[in-house]
């Protein structure tokens, strides 16, 4: 027998790749899916903020507490990513106009509304997050405050084009095109948003105030 055709020659090699038994850690993906799944079971099955612990997320998820924190600092970063993936994700906003970016900004607002609405799990955390300060500050330098900037930036490009008025504060142009829609979003739970086109009347008729005559 040759030492090609000798069964104690390693084997190397795509095909071996693909026939080799996988031991080891579970890829980085499952793992996090995981961790998300642990998270969301628990908040289902009405455990607190407080009562989320990483320990209890380990074992929940069938991980090692290394696991979580080689990707998360702290619970407050999790809970923040796992609030965050269960929301619908802006959408790139590059409409013709500025008024069409804001009509479709207003409209991601309207369809984040009704998944909260939806999601006991969003609904809930967002609603503990006032007596956490710490997940609530994380929480809004990671998900409010890039949105707020977002139509700050299409606020902006509606003055520099001449059909904004140049004289108001961005801020409070800002508060009076998107605070409607955040009102009932927010504050008022059982406000009608079933409406698609709920975004464009809000728009417009805050602009029909504010649009340079």
């Amino acid at each position: 027998m040759t030492s090609a055709e000798s069964p104690l020659q390693p084997c190397h090699g795509p095909a071996a790749e693909q026939d080799a038994p996988r031991r080891g850690r579970p890829r980085s993906e499952a793992a996090e899916q995981a961790i998300y799944g642990a998270v969301e079971k628990l908040m289902e099955d009405g455990v607190g903020l407080a009562e989320l612990s990483i320990e209890r997320i380990a074992a929940e998820a069938g991980v090692g507490k290394a696991t979580i924190y080689r990707r998360w600092p702290n619970k407050e970063a999790l809970l923040v990513d796992v609030v965050d993936r269960l929301e619908e994700p802006m959408p790139p906003l590059a409409g013709p106009t500025y008024r069409d970016d804001l009509i479709g900004a207003v409209d991601y607002m309207r369809r984040r509304g009704l998944i909260k609405r939806s999601r006991w799990i969003v609904k809930s955390a967002l609603g503990q997050m006032n007596s956490w300060p710490e997940l609530k500050q994380t929480y809004h330098e990671r998900v409010v405050h890039p949105r707020r900037e977002l139509i700050r930036q299409i606020v902006r490009r509606g003055v520099e084009a001449g059909e904004l008025r140049s004289d108001l504060d961005v801020e409070l142009l800002c508060e009076l095109l998107i605070g409607p829609i955040l009102l009932r979003t927010v504050l008022w739970d059982d406000a009608p948003l079933e409406d698609p086109d709920l975004p464009r009347q809000m728009i417009d008729a805050v602009l029909d105030g504010v649009a340079v005559r």
